[in-house]
């Protein structure tokens, strides 16, 4: 029986193919996901001789339970020349299992896979999840791009905007877990991240707030326009102050819009921005793991471990590179961010005195003018409003402006 029929013959046991926590292991493969290296501990848990994994494709050690969509999103990513992150339960050739949370990444014309042991919560949620996902994938017939759909579509009901925002969440949760299981303390640098990313989701959220304050804006000047045409003709001056209300606020919207929030800013992806770093320091932090695992482990004829250790200590600079680009882009759409906001407060004024013209032109008046109360009071609301997000989103952005500086 060759070597691939008696993998897609295994029977799965149900039983637990046990690794340490502090394991690491690796596989790295070609463009087609064959097998190409990889590390004692990955033949160990596998169990397979590394001689007969190289040359294998890598979907040997796939799992039945395995939803189609979590590949599908994988092979998406990384032909894309992205990184990604997922849990992964996979067979062993007895049939036991072992679940792992694998980072895959291009590299040397292939790609290369980092796995650690999950213990986080989050885990069990997981299986939850892909146990659901897997029986409506065979109960409905799902393709692998119908099935990733699904998955997107339940992420963001947890919360999670995109895949990548799940990926970087779980990595952080699971180096969390892991150096807790080891004794060991939790990394500063991890926590500052995760402190960003919860400062980066506030902004966003104050700053959509802030979108639809300026929605709710439009009807201002419409209800002035109605008032004025009740108490004409002395509702000229009203009529004018509308005109100048909707004008003013036009422009207020439009400038946000362009310099902002709109289609072309970075701003949307601020986000994912701070994600992206925490995922890539974390794969950095596994790979130097991965490799110092390899110059602990017996030299193989199977294995070129100069090679290997190469390969891994380029990716971890490049990593790390890629990390700092990411900070320095996050603090710099903070810093422009601020900018905006001081600049918001400026035309800001304009809309108060417009709002004291009214109170004006409502004592002149008298009993006639009494309807413009409530639009004054709602001005009043409206700018109070508006103030308060320009300062949160200001005190937001500063901080982030200002991290691991």
């Amino acid at each position: 029986m060759s070597f691939e029929d008696r993998t897609l013959t295994a029977q799965t046991t149900g039983k637990e193919a046990h690794f340490a926590l502090d394991e690491v292991f690796f596989s790295r493969t070609d463009d087609r996901g064959v097998i190409r290296a990889g590390n004692a501990v990955f033949s160990r848990v596998a169990k397979y001789p590394l001689e007969e994994l190289l040359g294998a494709p890598h979907k040997i050690i796939r799992h039945p339970d395995m939803p189609r969509a979590v590949f599908q999103l994988l092979w998406d990513t990384i032909k894309g020349g992205g990184t990604v992150g997922a849990y992964v339960k996979n067979r062993a050739s007895d049939g036991s299992f072992y679940w792992v949370f694998a980072i895959v990444t291009p590299c040397d014309g292939g790609y290369l896979s980092a796995r650690i042991k999950p213990t986080s919560p989050l885990l069990r949620t997981v299986e939850k999840e892909y146990s659901r996902l897997r029986q409506a994938e065979q109960a409905e017939g799902l393709s692998p791009e119908d099935s990733a759909a699904r998955l997107l579509d339940r992420l963001r009901e947890l919360g999670f905007a995109t895949y990548s925002d799940f990926a970087g969440h779980a990595l952080a949760e699971e180096l969390l877990a892991r150096d807790a299981g080891l004794q060991r303390p939790a990394e500063a640098r991890l926590a500052e991240r995760r402190a960003m990313f919860s400062t980066a989701e506030q902004l966003v959220q104050e700053t959509e707030a802030l979108v639809q304050e300026f929605e709710s804006m439009r009807t201002i000047p419409h209800n002035l326009r109605v008032i004025a045409s009740r108490i004409e003709p002395a509702g000229g001056p009203v009529t004018v102050l509308s005109q100048n209300y909707s004008s003013m606020s036009r422009e207020m919207s439009s400038w946000f819009e362009a310099h902002v929030w709109g289609k072309n800013s970075n701003f949307r992806a601020i986000r994912g921005t701070v994600t992206a770093a925490i995922f890539v320091e974390g794969l950095a932090r596994i790979l130097t793991e991965c490799g110092h695992q390899l110059n602990q482990e017996d030299g193989s004829a199977s294995t070129d471990i100069a090679r290997e250790q190469a390969i891994l200590s380029e990716l971890t600079q490049t990593q790390f590179t890629k990390a700092r680009a990411s900070l320095q882009d996050v603090r710099f759409e903070a810093g422009r961010i601020q900018k905006a906001c001081l600049t918001l407060h400026r035309h800001f004024m304009a809309l108060t005195t417009t709002r004291v013209l009214c109170k004006i032109e409502c004592a002149r008046l008298g009993h006639v003018g009494e309807s413009l109360n409530s639009i004054i009071d709602e001005l009043g609301q409206f700018q109070d409003r508006i103030s308060a997000r320009l300062e949160k989103i200001s005190e937001l952005s500063a901080a982030l402006a200002c991290e691991d500086k």
